[in-house]
């Protein structure tokens, strides 16, 4: 919607035009604020502005004209001149012409107006204060003395984007905004953003928030709408001290379930931004790319194609286009060294070469007499001094490395010509050090350095004064070249100088893409005829001078500064690139000195010339003619060229003098505009449409001034040469006449192959056209040149960017130049330090995606940042329609550079996937960019469980069940069998063999501290009754809590509840140091278990009662507390019988992984099967000896601790868990002092062992531990087995012994603590690699080990005697195959018997404990639900019972699984892929919040690695689960929960989250 009078701006009066420039200059300096500026600027403009029909008159104000304004850096205002097609420079009053506001700026302001005046909407990162505290740039390098930018790409870029980005905004303003709409939070969201920081402390956000609250969310709202809600769990996240017990009813839950443990209302700042960013995702995603699914089985993911309507290209197949055909001059020499004999020999005090001091000041002049006689020396030197006379060091052909400074061309002048006369081969390096150097040095075979005596000082040195091996380097002989040490030459002898051949002349090296350094070598015969086109095409004649600003080592400061040069007898004068730091004109004041006529310069140098201009009324630029801007090939010279016109014209310099070329390192100078004459027409430019290239094809930009590009030609091809044009990828085709391609030339003049890399070699110097047949045209090779662009109008060449810049993004090629341009066309002044940007892309999910790397200013504010981050976003996105995937900000000067200060894109790429960047900002937009992801899972509705059951049935596969040995068929001999209870068995024991020793308790140093025979524990357990019934005045069947730390009290206290006829309720003890988060549990328990009264230490009571518990809990109401430290001898009356097997024995409470306090209850039946399962697993009789490294409190570990030993009569050894952590010996050396063979120890003590005693098994071998006693080593665990632990554990301890097959866990759940334990016989523990992605589809498919996305899962245990398990489908109950993922339901004599509630809610009790299969023959049996996903399969291997062996595989908790996608993701295993990821994230938790994934990880590394990590754990998580991350927290080490089992407790760190109490390193909201 342009403005009528857009086009008139030069139409009017000429006071409006300035008063115009006026206005838009107070804007850029800050006089005004936006909403002033337009206001005055629509007054302005009003009487000319025709009002259009039907449009809101404030919408027409806010689309602004667009008139190339003068910039926005505080300067004088100029005259805006009119924005013609080919639009020239303006005459510049004096300012920073680094961020020159041309039409590109001038446009991107445009767009991004509008949003000028409104917060942004997207989530601001949280960060911690301390983290990124940027240093000043001085502290991380030395100081950059330039006020200019070093960058050579950045400056030339920013210049222009040559474009009005009128209506840019109509799309891209919405494309931040939307996000506004429907936010619950909208108002309050983006006050706060402003904020940036993140605060330590969580209750001083709270009453910001107040006013966002919002009331009972039942159920998180999903706000994505791409799955349903995970809402699968029970609407309850809470944890102990809040607690929510299973069973509970609805209506006793708090009002607001996102009150959060301490009442902290979750909708806090974190929940505020994830609510912003939900509302950001809401927008549809651009552009509409069609996603892809086949079968559920082999989600196939494929790049986007592009639409069908995208422009192609229509012209004629183009034909190769010649150059003029290169005169013959009678006196040009046979070869380069010819011309310097002839001119050093007859010229001798012609200048050749002028060398300047830091000042700028000439410092030296060589002459071709010196120049010829030094290089004689030298090569006299090399051929014969160097070894001895049979031995020499160097032979002819050769290759010799040029180490030489870049302030000292007359030493490497020297050098350079030195080698071609000895007809060894120089290869101009940089400065030593870099790695990649040494790979090209290796591949030369470069055995000898040549340099000065004063670069040779400057090298490292070891201790013994030898130069240091660099890495990567080979083994170099260094050789000084200064004059004093070289020796004269004899006079008879003479150099050999031959006709010019194909013999290598010298090596130029270049840096690829990825970073690698290649070689191209230039043979003798195009050094010299490169040399001659140069001469033709520059029309050099003798004795002219010339300023050379460029690196004199390669490229175009070799070939016209040291080469064409000596062929036609010019003076050079080189200016460093210190000096152009210091004083970025002095290359003007030395053309204007000598009257130079040709100038060798790049954009930056007409940029630096260009800020210092004012320092230098006088200078003359007239006579000049030839200003060669040899980075003409990058598209965005021509803005500084024009500029530099403009500003200079007036100091003399001639329009037709300005001369673009285009070179590369394989084909040498490309093309080159010759110079003009006087008064003729200038070359035209073409404006090109961005959408247009970025489908290849060449179209004039009408449809969209904000996407277009204008470029200068190149001039035409170089003489003697001929050039074509050729697809960049595949086969080299010729292009069409309108499309674009790579640029390919064929003359004498250019390299002839990578030297030592053959197959590179024939793809790049040996390319034979071919036609869209495939058929070859003509038979000349030609060489690529690595440009890209096209033959226009007039045999003129254009260039449009670099192969090496090229992205490739869902099948469109964008050029990592332009999207410079567009990111410093964004008010980058504030952001961006000195203009650094590097764009490149990296592969992630099968497309590529664009990173965006920019330094930030230390002086930056976090806001400004951000704002200028979420700005560059919407300009790419407008201008280019491409998303960018990362956008980060690092602290200034530390990206890697080039050797001339530009920035290093590979080693920045490099930097970035390895995670070592260190950013200080960060903004990844996986959302809007990552298009191809495959369609979420429909679930088959109405497929019931029968006719699931029939298919089984009819493709042959099994129905999914397992069974351990049948108890009626093992007759148990024992005495036991005729005692039904455990109070029976320790009576009988007590009175058959009262000494036996069923305990021994150790302590940290594995002395013992006590034990107790069978009578011992007896007696105790009357007194302890009798106490019970004494002081506690309690009756048959009153719950009492037993809190009592690990030992022998516990199991003493145990065993008098039963006597008494009470049901004991084993709970921790509280934690002294951390009495606020682990007395609310205890005081949970106490209240859920309804205990009459707690049983403990004395020590343990006065904690309990003390001020710190008070401060807790209220220590008022603790039932009765009896300490059971002193008791009195008192017998009791008569111990208490239960009346039935099925009367309640104890209360087991457990807190799972999602935070649920739950309680079951064990009847004495379920305790003696128990009891007699495992016996008859481990064959555990009274000789035996078991060692327990368990907390006794819950689950199969108290059973062990507790119960075994009563019953069976073997020992047990107890060993504190906690113990260990003063002795990581302890658990290992007690069992090979005991000799034991059956060990059960849990994962964090296993973890404890492998991470702490890792590196000292020669010390256990020197302290004697041998473990090659150990049968079985028993992990108990409830969760899917932890292979890698137990590999390494059995890796590690192998070489003290340990079996390899010793090591298995167990499998237990809530409603049945013992399902699986290996034992003694049967097959060992067998491992499988499964599919992951079927896995996510409940699918078991198994895959050869090493197969991509495979799982490798072991069997956990052997199923115990009596028990059965079936595998179902969770949601219809029906039975499954064996190829299917499902619930583990158990069926066994020793489950529990329900849950211990307040309420007695039956109907979870009935679906958990006694439930049937709704098909199927097993319906009749009752089943429970172990809320455990798992499969069966049948193995290869013969059970005890002589069938084969059914194996079961536990995969997860139900309630732990992320419902994504419609697919079923398990925690665990994206934790895995993120904890690869990283060497410093040492523990990593992810959940879900309304649909969006988080990923918490914990940091070990400094805090400057937090943000590496974020695009890291984004690539990781979609490459590896095709899942976009929404959130990724760093966190401090220990952050996350764990419990006493060696869980992850993710909601617990869910709601800490939510409540933002995690205190985090960094937040990062991914768009």
């Amino acid at each position: 919607m342009a403005e009528p009078a857009a086009a008139g701006v030069s139409s009017l009066p000429r006071e409006v035009r300035e008063q115009l420039a006026e206005l838009e200059l107070e804007l850029s300096e800050g006089d005004i604020t936006q909403k002033g500026y337009e206001k005055k600027r629509a007054k302005l403009l009003a009487p000319y502005v025709p009002q259009t029909q039907g449009v809101d008159p404030a919408l027409q104000k806010e689309s602004r004209t667009q008139m190339p304004v003068p910039s926005a850096t505080p300067a004088s205002a100029s005259s805006s001149s009119s924005s013609s097609k080919f639009h020239r420079g303006r005459s510049g009053g004096a300012r920073d012409e680094r961020y020159r506001s041309d039409i590109h700026t001038e446009a991107v302001q445009a767009a991004l107006a509008k949003h000028k005046e409104q917060k942004m909407a997207l989530p601001m990162p949280t960060k911690r204060r301390s983290t990124f505290v940027q240093s000043p740039a001085d502290a991380c390098t030395p100081p950059d003395t330039s006020s200019a930018s070093e960058d050579e790409g950045s400056l030339r870029r920013q210049a222009a984007l040559s474009a009005a980005l009128h209506q840019s905004l109509q799309n891209a303003e919405s494309w931040i905004n939307r996000s506004i709409q429907g936010s619950s939070t909208s108002s309050s969201a983006s006050s706060t953003l402003s904020h940036g920081e993140g605060k330590g402390t969580s209750g001083s956000l709270a009453d910001v928030f107040a006013n966002t609250r919002i009331e009972n969310f039942s159920v998180p709202p999903d706000v994505t709408a791409t799955t349903s809600s995970s809402s699968a769990r029970p609407a309850v996240i809470d944890l102990p001290p809040s607690g929510i017990v299973k069973g509970m009813h609805k209506g006793s839950n708090r009002s607001s379930l996102m009150d959060t443990a301490d009442g902290v209302p979750v909708s806090s700042r974190v929940s505020t931004k994830i609510q912003q960013l939900l509302n950001t995702l809401k927008r549809p995603k651009r552009p509409p790319l069609k996603e892809f699914f086949v079968d559920d089985f082999e989600e196939i993911v494929e790049v986007p194609q592009p639409d069908p309507n995208q422009p192609k290209p229509e012209g004629r197949q183009m034909t190769p286009v010649k150059g003029e055909p290169l005169g013959v001059v009678c006196n040009w020499p046979p070869a380069l060294e010819a011309a310097l004999q002839r001119w050093g020999t007859t010229q001798a005090k012609c200048p050749c070469l002028t060398a300047l001091d830091v000042t700028g000041k000439p410092v030296y002049t060589l002459t071709y007499g010196k120049l010829w006689s030094r290089s004689l020396k030298l090569a006299y030197t090399l051929l014969n001094k160097l070894g001895t006379k049979n031995e020499p060091v160097l032979k002819p052909g050769d290759r010799v490395a040029l180490v030489y400074p870049n302030n000292d061309p007359v030493m490497f002048m020297v050098a350079f010509y030195g080698c071609l006369l000895a007809e060894v081969i120089p290869v101009p390096i940089e400065d030593a050090g870099g790695q990649q150097i040494g790979f090209l040095l290796g591949s030369c075979g470069i055995a000898l350095a040549l340099t000065t005596e004063v670069c040779l000082k400057g090298l490292p040195k070891t201790q013994n004064g030898e130069i240091v091996q660099f890495k990567g380097w080979p083994r170099l002989k260094w050789v000084v070249t200064d004059s004093k040490y070289l020796s004269k030459s004899p006079k008879d002898w003479q150099p050999n100088i031959s006709a010019a051949g194909t013999e290598p002349a010298y090596i130029e090296y270049k840096t690829s893409k990825e970073g690698s350094v290649m070689g191209v070598t230039v043979s003798r015969i195009a050094m010299l005829s490169h040399c001659q086109a140069l001469s033709q095409a520059c029309n050099y004649s003798e004795g002219e001078t010339i300023v050379n600003v460029l690196d004199f080592k390669k490229d175009a400061g070799l070939w016209h500064g040291i080469l064409t040069n000596v062929m036609n007898k010019l003076h050079t004068i080189s200016v460093p690139y210190s000096v152009m730091k210091t004083c970025p004109l002095s290359w003007v004041q030395r053309v204007h000195a000598h009257k130079a006529k040709v100038a060798l310069v790049k954009c930056r140098d007409l940029h630096w010339a260009m800020m210092a201009h004012r320092d230098q009324r006088d200078v003359s630029l007239s006579s000049l003619r030839m200003l060669i801007v040899t980075d003409g090939a990058n598209p965005w010279s021509v803005s500084s060229c024009d500029a530099f016109l403009s500003l200079f014209q007036s100091h003399g310099l001639k329009p037709e003098a300005i001369c673009p070329c285009a070179t590369s390192p394989e084909a040498m100078t490309i093309a080159i505009r010759r110079p003009g004459v006087p008064g003729a027409p200038l070359p035209g430019r073409a404006i090109l449409s961005m959408n247009g290239l970025s489908f290849g094809v060449i179209r004039v930009n009408t449809e969209d001034k904000n996407s277009a590009l204008t470029v200068q030609d190149v001039g035409h091809v170089m003489p003697g040469g001929m050039m074509c044009i050729v697809k960049p990828d595949g086969p080299p085709q010729l292009c069409k006449t309108d499309e674009i391609g790579e640029i390919c030339v064929s003359s004498r003049a250019g390299g002839m192959m990578y030297y030592g890399l053959t197959g590179v070699t024939k793809n790049t110097f040996e390319v034979i056209p071919v036609n869209s047949a495939g058929s070859p045209v003509g038979d000349v090779p030609f060489v690529r040149s690595g440009l890209l662009g096209f033959v226009g109008p007039g045999s003129l060449v254009f260039v449009v960017g670099k192969m090496d810049g090229l992205l490739t993004v869902s099948g469109r090629r964008h050029n990592a130049d332009d999207i410079v341009a567009t990111g410093l066309a964004v008010e980058s002044i504030k952001t961006v330090y000195r203009g650094r940007i590097a764009v490149f892309s990296v592969s992630v999910f099968y497309d590529e995606r664009i990173v965006v790397v920019a330094e930030q200013r230390p002086d930056a504010s976090e806001e400004d940042s951000f704002q200028w981050m979420s700005r560059v976003l919407q300009a790419i996105d407008s201008i280019h329609q491409v998303g960018v995937y990362c956008l980060a900000l690092v602290p200034a000067n530390t990206l890697p550079k080039t050797p001339l200060g530009g920035i290093h894109i590979s080693q920045t790429k490099q930097h970035f996937l390895e995670g070592s960047l260190h950013p200080c900002n960060i903004l990844m937009c996986p959302h809007t960019c990552v298009t191809n992801l495959p369609k979420p899972r429909q679930k088959q509705p109405g497929v019931g469980p029968a006719s699931v059951m029939v298919g089984n049935l009819v493709a042959g596969k099994r129905i999914a069940q397992a069974s351990g040995r049948d108890l009626g068929q093992i007759e148990d001999n024992d005495l036991v069998k005729k005692h039904q209870f455990l109070t029976e068995v320790l009576q009988w024991r007590a009175q058959a063999t009262p000494d036996h020793p069923l305990f021994l308790l150790l302590n940290a140093k594995g002395t013992t501290v006590c034990t107790a025979t069978c009578l011992q524990l007896h007696k105790k357990a009357e007194r302890i009754a009798s106490v019970l019934c004494d002081k506690g005045h309690l009756n048959a069947g009153d719950n009492v809590v037993l809190l009592y730390p690990p030992g022998i009290e516990l199991i003493t206290a145990f065993y008098g509840c039963l006597y008494a006829g009470c049901i004991p309720v084993t709970v921790r003890p509280p934690h002294a140091q951390s009495l606020t988060a682990t007395l609310p549990t205890v005081r949970m328990i106490v209240e859920v278990s309804k205990a009459a009264c707690i049983l403990t230490t004395q020590t343990l009571m006065r904690l309990l009662k003390s001020r710190e518990a008070a401060a807790a809990v209220d220590v008022k109401t603790w039932p009765t507390i009896i300490d059971t430290d002193d008791l009195p001898r008192k017998r009791l009356s008569q111990i208490y019988k239960p009346p039935t097997p099925e009367m309640l024995a104890y209360l087991d409470f457990s807190v799972s992984t999602t935070g649920m306090l739950t309680g079951v209850k064990m009847s004495h039946a379920a305790v003696s099967g128990l009891c007699r399962a495992i016996k008859l697993q481990c064959e555990l009789y009274s000789s035996r000896q078991i060692a327990i490294c368990l907390d006794p409190y819950c689950g199969l570990g108290f059973v062990l601790w507790c119960l075994c030993s009563v019953y069976s009569g073997h020992q047990s050894i107890l060993i504190p868990p906690m113990e260990l952590e003063s002795n990581l010996f302890l658990w290992l050396s007690t069992v090979s002092q005991y000799k034991i063979r059956d060990t059960f120890c849990s994962y964090s003590v296993m973890e404890l062992c492998t991470k702490g005693l890792g590196n000292q098994v020669e010390m256990l071998k020197a302290r004697g531990i041998n473990l090659s006693c150990v049968r079985t080593c028993v992990v108990v665990a409830e969760e899917r087995p932890r292979v890698s632990l137990t590999h390494s554990f059995s890796k590690l301890f192998k070489d003290i012994g340990l079996s390899s097959r010793a090591v298995s866990t167990t499998f237990g759940s809530r409603v049945n603590v013992a399902i699986c334990l290996q034992g003694t016989s049967g097959p060992d523990p067998t491992t499988v690699y499964v599919d992951l992605k079927s896995l996510r589809h409940d699918r078991v498919r198994l895959v050869e080990r090493g197969a991509p996305q495979s799982l490798l899962l072991s069997e956990s245990g052997k199923i115990l005697p009596g028990v059965k398990v079936v595998i179902v489908n969770p949601e219809t109950k029906g039975p499954l195959g064996d190829s299917h993922l499902g619930e583990i339901w158990v069926n066994s004599p020793h489950t529990a018997s329900g849950y211990y509630t307040i309420y007695d809610n039956e109907t979870l009790q009935a679906d958990h404990f006694n439930t049937r299969l709704s098909f199927g023959d097993a319906a009749q049996t009752l089943w429970a639900r172990t809320g455990y996903l798992g499969f069966v399969r049948r193995t290869e291997l013969t059970a005890a019972s002589g069938e084969r062996h059914d194996a079961l595989y536990v995969v997860g908790a139900l309630d732990e699984t992320l419902e994504l996608r419609g697919l079923r993701y398990h925690p665990i295993d994206i934790e895995t892929s993120v904890s690869r990821t990283h060497r410093s994230i040492a523990e990593c938790a992810v959940f879900t919040w309304t649909n969006l994934l988080v990923v918490v990880v914990e940091l070990c590394g400094c805090e400057q690695e937090a943000l590496d990590l974020v695009p890291l754990v984004t690539n990781v998580v979609l490459e590896e689960h095709y899942l976009i991350v929404g959130v990724v927290v760093v966190v401090d080490p220990g952050v996350i929960p764990i419990n006493s089992r060696g869980e992850k407790q993710r909601m617990h760190l869910r709601d800490s989250f939510l409540a933002d109490q995690l205190d985090p390193i960094y937040v990062a909201y991914n768009m």
